[in-house]
């Protein structure tokens, strides 16, 4: 399963590595024994959530709530960090599109962000025009 970071994930992920300094350790095993699970092996172990008013006939949008950060030591599960993805109906291939701490300013994901990415996404994939 290829997996690509968005420029704004990254962003994100810069700073909240600053507090919580096992998240990139925390990513890989989540990327594995949640995302692989659920779209691999189709077993379920309901920490991912399908977004289904965000779509498009290519991609999928998911988030992950329940993600284990070692660095917020005794939460488990019940970290607050959320992460936002794109999955590719076609390859199955990932994009990371947002990483937050709901925990810490009860937010939500960035659906304008979300919307966005899936405009850009569809004019980049689309058909190409026949000159007349």
């Amino acid at each position: 399963m290829e997996t690509k970071r968005h420029e704004h994930f990254e962003k994100q992920l810069k700073k909240l590595i600053k507090k919580f300094r096992s998240l990139e350790e925390d990513l890989l095993v989540v990327e594995k024994n949640t995302i692989k699970l659920l779209h691999e092996s189709r077993i379920d172990n309901n920490s991912i959530e399908h977004v289904p008013n965000l779509k498009h006939e290519e991609i999928e949008i998911y988030k992950i709530k329940k993600f284990a950060c070692k660095s917020l030591k005794g939460k488990g599960v019940r970290s607050g960090i959320r992460i936002v993805y794109a999955r590719s109906i076609k390859t199955g291939s990932i994009e990371y599109l947002e990483i937050y701490y709901k925990e810490k300013d009860n937010t939500d994901m960035d659906y304008d962000f979300v919307k966005s990415y899936l405009k850009e996404f569809h004019l980049a994939h689309r058909p190409a025009q026949r000159a007349s």
